[in-house]
């Protein structure tokens, strides 16, 4: 039976090329399975009889550098094909086919990579070697017909889960399909078949020969799926969470206070899972996962209040939070924003108490182009919690006061006067003073935005000009350090005040 599906026309001309030059071409893998779920697959990848160098001679240009014969084509496209798992540097309205030939691997002596790789004739030895049913499934597109030599049409009509042949081999050749299934269980809302669940739970151990790197890789994809609470809850049933982020773990059964419902750990997961929900951003989904993490090494009794507290916790988590991503080889930049707004998650607590000058300094402190996803981390905090409302009045109340807030300067590049203008009419030379002479402009400032005119400025620096670099730099960190200290003290009011902080 013959089936024809809507192919992008740069897809159809790379496999027509290779036809025509007399090999065999396939679709194959997650973009078949997508076609078969009524999917637009991201990327799209090609099967061949054809070595990379025969490949390689076929196109005007590609890339090859790689153990593992795929060969990139680039070709001109329309869509925005991106390939999963390389990194190429491409022109614009220019994308990437990945071509790979026909494999036979050999043992996996580091349950991570095949000792060895050679390449074959025969399509049925590339689709033996895949994880599972649904990704071993070729499909023609000159003849519109699939090869499909594991069922998997019929798992995914059934929504199933199962490896390709013996599961526990599966998984002992590459260790990474272990949450590989898990990332498909939340990204496809498919059920894992009983037989490949017990061999995950079997072999979850091998996770640990598995870098970092890669089990970050399809951590995100979990992360990023419409159910990744779904996802990181099987993680932990299977006993693969542990190798991810073990601290998670600590947070099951650990009861709050207060207002909360949940036990930390299932707060957390509903807070990722409304970020989720709202389609909001990695860092924001990460903090909103991250940002309780802390609470179990800061829960005490308090027969005061006859409850539990959790003073510092928002300290605690930042700390966690910052070991949790680097051990996971997160880039410095998401580390860095993720652990600003899991440190200042509880900022915005008391709309009676809270300051202008305040706000002021949460602007400063996560950065202008943070501090929304701080309010939507506070957002997934609040629905996490069970509350039917994600954005009641003193929500709105925080954004009003963020907004005025923006206006004033909360950092030395939004000074109307800057350095170069400072060593102008001070005969100035570049050096430190100039910078701590600017951050002593911005303390001055800060709470009067008023004050922030050239003229002003420029009268004020031709003053304090005159100080020495060690009195502008105590200056500038006096005041910021009075502010702090203010700032600290309603805080903890304010966490003293709901007993849970």
């Amino acid at each position: 039976m013959k089936h024809q599906f809507k192919i992008p026309e740069e897809v159809s001309r790379v496999t027509e090329t290779l036809e025509k030059a007399g090999f065999e071409a396939y679709l194959v893998g997650g973009c078949v399975r997508d076609i078969l779920s009524d999917k637009e697959p991201k990327d799209w990848d090609v099967t061949t009889n054809a070595t990379p160098e025969q490949i390689i001679g076929l196109f005007e240009k590609t890339y090859y550098e790689n153990s593992f014969g795929t060969v990139g084509v680039v070709v001109s496209c329309e869509t925005n094909i991106v390939s999963s798992s390389i990194t190429y540097n491409l022109e614009p309205r220019t994308c990437i086919i990945e071509i790979t030939p026909y494999r036979l691997e050999a043992k996996y002596s580091d349950n991570r990579h095949p000792d060895s790789v050679s390449f074959s004739n025969k399509l049925e030895d590339d689709l033996k070697r895949r994880d599972f049913t649904v990704n071993a499934i070729a499909y023609s597109v000159s003849k519109g017909q699939f090869i499909d030599l594991y069922n998997g049409q019929k798992d995914i009509k059934d929504k199933i889960i199962r490896t390709v042949g013996n599961p526990k081999d599966r998984f002992q050749e590459d260790a990474l399909r272990l949450l590989r299934a898990v990332r498909f269980f939340a990204q496809l809302g498919f059920v894992i078949e009983k037989e490949t669940g017990d061999a995950i739970l079997e072999n979850a151990h091998l996770l640990k020969n598995i870098s970092k790197e890669r089990i970050r890789d399809e951590f995100i994809k979990i992360i990023m799926s419409e159910d990744p609470m779904k996802g990181i809850i099987m993680a932990e049933k299977f006993g693969i969470l542990k190798y991810i982020i073990p601290e998670l773990e600590i947070m099951i059964g650990v009861k709050q206070n207060g207002d909360h419902i949940y036990d930390v750990w299932e707060h957390s997961l509903r807070a990722l899972q409304h970020g989720a929900d709202r389609n909001f951003s990695l860092e924001v989904r990460l903090a909103a996962l991250l940002h309780d993490i802390g609470k179990p090494k800061t829960r005490f009794w308090s027969k005061e209040k006859n409850d539990y507290t959790f003073y510092g916790h928002d300290v605690v988590s930042e700390r966690i939070t910052k070991k949790i991503l680097d051990d996971l080889k997160f880039p410095k930049k998401t580390i860095e924003t993720v652990s600003k707004l899991v440190r200042n998650h509880m900022f915005f607590s008391d709309i009676e108490k809270i300051t202008l000058s305040a706000v002021r300094r949460i602007v400063r402190n996560v950065g202008a182009d943070n501090v929304w996803d701080l309010m939507k981390v506070r957002a997934c905090d609040r629905i996490g919690m069970g509350k039917p409302k994600e954005a009641p009045y003193r929500l709105r109340k925080y954004e009003s006061m963020i907004e005025e807030a923006m206006r004033s300067p909360v950092s030395v590049g939004m000074l109307k006067i800057d350095g170069l203008k400072i060593m102008k009419i001070t005969n100035e030379k570049p050096g430190k003073k100039i910078g701590y002479l600017l951050h002593a402009l911005l303390e001055e400032v800060f709470d009067h935005p008023e004050l922030n005119t050239e003229e002003f400025l420029e009268n004020r620096a031709v003053e304090l000009i005159k100080l020495s670099e060690k009195e502008l730099h105590d200056l500038g960190e006096k005041g910021k350090e009075k502010k702090d200290i203010e700032e600290e003290k309603e805080l903890e009011i304010i966490r003293k005040r709901h007993g849970v902080r």
